[in-house]
């Protein structure tokens, strides 16, 4: 491919890329999607495979040789990458299919000996340096990691966030930042650790009752912790704690320290003493000049912030609440919007303009909870699809519409994903609709044993959509956070995750429930609720749990084939709907109570 036939932005960062990499003499450079927290969603100034690639999804492994540079993602970004990679001369490279190798085993096979890969050790987890070196180190193949390769080539780079820390009050936490390190301190004596280093942002937030704004959707703050047996350590970056906060934090024990000392903290620790740390969640520039012993295992937080206690789960049922109401008045318009749309045209962006403006109005709202996916027809079938406003969607004819949001509010983190019809949908639309609603039932209303892996669940969900013999590409369900991040584990439901025990299912849980269909050029149907493991009961064979939806707004009837719901799944459906209506109609009055009374009518056959 010709240098003309490039998009003239990253053809310019490839460009230069390549040329830092011949000065450094090196031959690969691998540019995963990450920061030193090994973060989800990332700040601007870590966005560096965005502007390298234009690949606009959240994730994807970019590797760059002298002539070659491919862009990994899985089924979810198919479609999506290969639009946005047309004419940037970066090759699709899809996980999972087996004529393309995952990006460690193409680097090992395609680099000659004597070869070195240049990857920025602030951004690469060391469980990740772990598996690259497997498979280079045998083929002679050298991994240098004190590079920013990229950094060098990026003039406008954006600066870190400087927005400052917030403190989030008891009346919203429920639980001391005093009690939470306690906790943390005795999972350390038990794995004989006199130290623990935290790096996980949600975690750190979550432990010390603090939020912030560093990260788009996300409300968590650059830092890292260190955390000793009687005290612990912040480092976080200039300006972001005022004194105020910064004497709280001293009341437990906690010191504020510059973000950029922590590699020397960590270096200067006894050789004595122990240091526990995730390595799937722990970046190896951090970790290689340690002298002390260590311990490594999942961050004990990880587990302690995902099972919600009864306080948090209390105002977690309120927000659902309020953000149900803003649901349905946003509903209420969206059908006279459709309705309308010959006089006044619909597009996709108006979606979320609407949706923003009345979740705003509710109280404690404090954000989006990720981009807002809105999705008509063929652009539905792409799950993680945004529109843009240089690509979008007019809302007119016959179709499906897919509107996947989320808000966060002090006090929870809210995830719904519903589908309605335009116009009249056809049989097949229908069909595939009914299919997806007798998955999400068939999760919905299962009992498991608690402590039974999470993965194991998925095949439960998938089996309505199997038995059509028909796929989807994503997870079914993912954690949720309590006024965090809206992807969290240690849980995850889906069978392509490996069901180890850090996995186990335990009460007060959050999960989505999303299974879906998607087809291709035409159509794509997600159904999603937020569910929460609740107890079901002990009998001779142990304790076991249950699903407690959360999510309040309807789910849309006139795509369902009555005929293909079991009698049970109907009668969930109808108590599903009969207790939305008894929850929101008391905050909902005019357009929007009118709406979520008629799409609450129990069904009949």
């Amino acid at each position: 491919m010709t240098s003309t036939m490039l998009n003239a932005g990253t053809f310019d960062a490839l460009t230069a890329l390549r040329a830092a990499m011949q000065a450094a003499r090196v031959q690969a450079c691998l540019v995963p999607s990450a920061d030193p927290h090994l973060s989800e969603y990332l700040p601007d100034y870590w966005q560096v495979r965005p502007w390298l690639t234009g690949f606009s999804g959240s994730v994807g492994t970019v590797v760059v040789t002298h002539d070659f540079a491919g862009l990994w993602v899985d089924s979810r970004y198919w479609v999506q990458a290969e639009a946005e990679l047309v004419g940037t001369g970066i090759t699709l490279m899809k996980i999972g299919v087996a004529s393309d190798p995952a990006h460690a085993n193409w680097l090992a096979a395609q680099l000659a000996e004597g070869a070195t890969v240049a990857v920025d050790g602030r951004a690469l987890g060391l469980a990740a340096r772990d598996a690259l070196l497997e498979l280079l180190t045998p083929r002679g193949i050298a991994l240098k990691l004190d590079l920013d390769l990229p950094g060098q080539c990026w003039p406008e780079r954006p600066a870190l966030p400087t927005a400052a820390v917030r403190d989030l009050p008891l009346e919203i936490a429920g639980t001391s930042r005093q009690d939470k390190l306690a906790r943390v301190r005795e999972a350390m004596l038990e794995k004989g650790a006199q130290w623990h280093l935290l790096s996980t942002l949600d975690d750190i937030a979550w432990l010390l009752n603090l939020r912030g704004s560093d990260v788009s959707f996300n409300p968590v703050f650059m830092a890292h912790v260190l955390i000793g047996l009687n005290d612990a350590r912040l480092f976080v970056l200039p300006g972001k704690v005022d004194v105020a906060l910064a004497n709280s934090l001293a009341l437990a024990d906690i010191e504020v320290r510059p973000y950029d000392s922590v590699a020397q903290v960590l270096a200067e620790l006894p050789e004595t003493d122990v240091l526990l740390f995730d390595p799937a969640r722990t970046t190896c520039a951090l970790i290689d000049r340690l002298r002390t012993h260590t311990v490594r295992a999942m961050n004990p937080s990880t587990f302690f912030k995902s099972q919600k206690t009864a306080f948090e789960l209390n105002h977690v049922r309120r927000i659902m609440e309020q953000d149900g109401a803003a649901l349905c008045a946003f509903f209420a318009w969206l059908e006279q919007a459709i309705a309308s749309s010959a006089a006044t045209p619909l597009n996709e962006l108006m979606i979320d303009e609407r949706l923003l403006a009345l979740r705003a109005a509710q109280p404690g709202f404090v954000s989006r909870s990720f981009g807002t996916i809105s999705a008509f027809n063929a652009n539905g079938a792409m799950p993680h699809y945004r529109p843009t406003q240089a690509s979008h969607a007019q809302i007119k004819g016959d179709g499906l519409l897919l509107i996947d949001s989320g808000a966060q509010y002090l006090g929870g983190t809210t995830d719904i994903t519903r589908v309605v019809p335009v116009g009249t949908p056809t049989e097949p639309q229908k069909d595939d609709y009914t299919a997806v609603l007798k998955a999400m039932i068939a999760l919905s209303r299962l009992k498991f044993p608690r402590g039974v892996a999470s993965p194991m669940l998925d095949a439960v969900a998938r089996a309505p959509l199997w038995d059509r013999l028909a796929e989807y590409g994503h997870g079914t369900g993912h954690g949720v956070g309590y006024y965090l991040n809206v992807h969290e584990g240690p849980q995850v439901i889906s069978y392509r995750a490996a069901p180890a025990p850090h996995t186990a299912m335990q009460l007060g849980m959050i999960t989505s429930n999303e299974p879906g269909l998607y087809r291709p050029g035409r159509w794509g149907i997600r159904i999603e609720n937020l569910v929460c493991n609740q107890s079901a009961g002990e009998s001779e064979f142990g304790e076991f749990l249950e699903f407690e939806t959360l999510t309040l707004c309807p789910i849309d009837t006139t795509c369902i084939v009555v005929s293909q719901l079991r009698d049970d799944e109907l009668a969930w459906l109808n108590a599903y709907h009969q207790e939305v209506r008894a929850r929101l109609a008391p905050r909902l009055e005019g357009e929007g109570l009118d709406w979520l009374l008629h799409r609450t009518q129990p069904l009949g056959r």
